[in-house]
């Protein structure tokens, strides 16, 4: 089971979501971007590199899951 499966293909995530790593529990927020990859606030997951991985331990962007939306 991917990250994906919840709501389609990663074009489809909101640009708001908030998504988490299903291996180490680091959380993409786009509020944020991603300093480690050099990724700028405002950036959503949709629009991440296809490179891009987790800074934390390195999972594939599939292996990342939508946040609920109560935090």
């Amino acid at each position: 089971m991917t990250g994906f499966e919840n709501f389609g293909r990663k074009r489809d995530v909101e640009d708001r979501a908030r998504m988490e790593c299903g291996v180490c529990w680091h959380v993409y927020d786009p509020a944020q971007g991603d300093p480690i990859w050099q990724i700028p606030p405002g950036t959503p997951f949709s629009a991440l590199p296809e490179d891009w991985r987790c800074p934390n331990c390195d999972a594939a962007q599939q292996r990342f899951m939508r946040l609920g939306d109560n935090g």
